[in-house]
């Protein structure tokens, strides 16, 4: 292995991406949920044999992936190297250690080759229904939020724990669902060890270790080039959200030094007494996420570039919440976080960030009776959406898209053949975006109901409802998103509430904020505008 050359090293490495993509485009194709398999909700990496991700997937989610990055540490902290066998996989949904609530089975899966260890292989879903009172904001404790499940293993030798699996699918209301996914996730590990397996004999590796070496150094070192680029000092940003039932502050200040960022969210408002609550993993990964966007967006993700990248928060703040705090609805303030870093970067960078976007996903998490019987106890579905981005510093911000958060949007067709419910529209929402030199992107305008003639529960956790997604130099604000009824009721932007027959549920999502003086936007991009019918001519 010493004698591989720079060249030789950099192939492997790409290949090892490769593999990594293959293993999530199996759980891709093989999961049950809609959330994982349409959307994208998941998350798929290898590992040295002492815990350091050194590749994942472009397919998943920041806050999967980076918090995964450091769960693998606490499964080797409870089953060591040593004990491991070939056919073991272990298990958890630990929202402190794991990816930030427990509607997220994490799988790890040792990987051998001619019996000796050589990665490991973890990966994460969501899954929709874990028991509880559901995925939604209403809890005041994590106990509430359905069923937890210590680091366990879910097989030993090759045998599957089936104490562990039929405890699973008695705690949930989903059973057939919430079983199959968790095939899927051991699968998907299965096909990474497989192609890793290959890839090494192919090679004639025999370890890791020099590979792993190289992944490390050449990402941090590129990391801190870019980093020793920046001005340095030290900036502050703050950004005010919905919250449940009070507003809530999120504040940070940002330092760069030759040797890393440090961002330290003191000043945060304190944890919730409801379920927005933000475990510190779950911060973490979507504060480095959106520090690497501005400073490193052409490395590649791994232990390495993630690690001159540090995040501080007080402990009991909403970005540090201690447990029992509930934290089923994570995403609603987690995926705020980049949001506020771009805020103190603006005063160092400022052509290299964005304005604030809607952000935090639109997700239409409904539940009710099932037309028919399939085996699971009713329907209970993620229908993922979203809000404008903010405008870009020279580009318009997207349209409908999920940043920071990168899941897809559910096609109507999945929902409407999945659930009892029909889609009656679903358009971009006109003028919703922040003007501006550069305009922010627009929301859309979705309206639902049953067509069965029954109710159904929507399980709310929106924001920018009361707080939209301002602009900057001079540009928008993004118009405010708002939740109602056609009969005219305005419904509240979190906690559970009912669809009656008969009326339907429309959600306008938020848009995001513009960049500089509406009257520098260029006029054939006003016409253009008009003629796309993004804006009105009234507006």
């Amino acid at each position: 292995m010493s004698d591989l050359s720079p060249i030789e090293l950099q192939i492997m490495w790409s290949r090892l991406i490769a593999v990594v993509e293959e293993q999530a485009q199996t759980l891709l194709r093989t999961a049950f949920s809609p959330i994982v398999r349409e959307c994208g909700d998941l998350s798929a990496g290898v590992f040295d044999v002492e815990g350091r991700m050194l590749a994942q997937a472009v397919t998943g989610t920041p806050g999967h992936v980076n918090s995964m990055a450091e769960s693998v540490r606490h499964f080797l902290d409870r089953f060591p190297p040593e004990t491991m066998e070939a056919g073991d996989i272990y298990i958890t949904n630990d929202p402190w250690m794991g990816t930030g609530h427990l509607n997220d089975f994490v799988l790890t899966t040792p990987c051998f080759l001619d019996g000796r260890l050589v990665a490991l292989f973890s990966c994460t879903s969501h899954l929709m229904d874990i028991g509880g009172i559901g995925f939604g904001p209403d809890a005041t404790d994590v106990f509430m939020e359905g069923l937890s499940i210590p680091f366990l293993k879910l097989a030993s030798k090759g045998e599957l724990n089936e104490t562990l699996l039929a405890m699973i699918r008695a705690n949930t209301r989903l059973p057939v669902d919430t079983e199959g996914d968790v095939y899927s996730l051991a699968a998907c590990n299965d096909v990474g060890c497989l192609r890793l397996q290959a890839m090494m004999r192919e090679f004639g590796l025999e370890s890791l270790d020099a590979l792993a070496t190289h992944i490390l150094d050449r990402s941090r070192e590129a990391v801190l080039e870019e980093v020793r680029a920046l001005p340095k000092g030290t900036w502050a940003s703050s950004m005010t959200v919905d919250g449940y039932d009070a507003p809530v502050t999120l504040a940070c200040t940002v330092t760069v030094h030759d040797e890393g960022i440090h961002v330290d969210f003191d000043g945060t408002g304190p944890q919730s007494p409801r379920g927005i609550n933000v475990p510190m993993s779950y911060t973490t990964a979507y504060t480095v996420f959106g520090l690497g966007c501005v400073v490193a967006s052409r490395v590649p993700n791994n232990a390495g570039s993630l690690g001159p990248l540090t995040v501080s928060a007080p402990e009991g703040c909403i970005l540090n919440a201690v447990k029992p705090a509930p934290v089923a609805s994570r995403h609603v303030i987690g995926q705020m976080l980049p949001d506020v870093v771009f805020g103190a970067l603006r005063q160092a960078v400022p052509t290299r960030v964005p304005a604030e976007g809607t952000s935090c996903l639109w997700n239409l998490n409904v539940r009710g009776v099932a037309a028919e019987s399939d085996g699971n106890y009713g329907f209970s579905m993620a229908v993922t959406s979203n809000g404008g981005t903010g405008a870009r510093p020279s580009r318009d911000g997207l349209s409908a898209t999920a940043y920071p958060s990168g899941v897809k949007g559910t096609p109507v067709e999945i929902a409407e053949a999945i659930t009892p419910l029909v889609f009656r529209r679903k358009e971009l929402r006109a003028d919703s975006g922040g003007a501006g030199r550069t305009r922010g992107g627009l929301g859309q305008v979705i309206e639902v109901e049953s067509r069965i003639g029954k109710p159904f529960e929507l399980l709310a956790a929106f924001d920018r409802i009361d707080h939209p997604a301002r602009g900057v130099d001079g540009g928008g604000d993004g118009e405010a998103g708002s939740v109602a009824l056609a009969s005219g009721r305005t419904l509240k932007g979190k906690g559970f509430q009912t669809v009656p027959p008969g009326d339907r549920l429309i959600v306008n999502t938020p848009g995001g904020g513009g960049i500089g003086p509406a009257a520098e936007r260029p006029a054939e991009a006003v016409a253009r505008d008009l003629a796309e019918g993004y804006v009105t001519a009234k507006r």
